[in-house]
């Protein structure tokens, strides 16, 4: 089943100041973890993230493409079958 995709306005302007190969590469991972975006430990593959550091990201989802140092945070709306893309960007060392 493929999930449907809404972006924050924040995570579409955080996607366009990629450069177009980052662009390419992210994209590409969306799509297939759009076909099973659920935790990898129910098969799918995105990883919790929870309350750390002050912030508290309880009920989100990361996926990381570690070569190029970015990280997808989304939110499952899982009563419609919705993929929400919260943050698109680069991490800090």
């Amino acid at each position: 089943m493929t999930w449907d995709i809404k972006f924050l306005p924040e995570a579409d302007r955080d996607l366009d100041e990629l450069s177009h190969s980052q662009q390419v590469i992210v994209k590409k991972a969306i799509k297939k973890v759009q076909q099973n975006p659920l935790l990898a430990n129910e098969g799918g593959y995105g990883k919790p993230l929870g309350h750390k550091r002050g912030l508290n990201l309880t009920n989100l989802l990361k996926i990381k493409l570690l070569k190029e140092g970015i990280r997808i945070v989304y939110k499952l709306i899982r009563t419609e079958t919705k993929m929400l893309i919260v943050v698109v960007g680069v991490r800090e060392v």
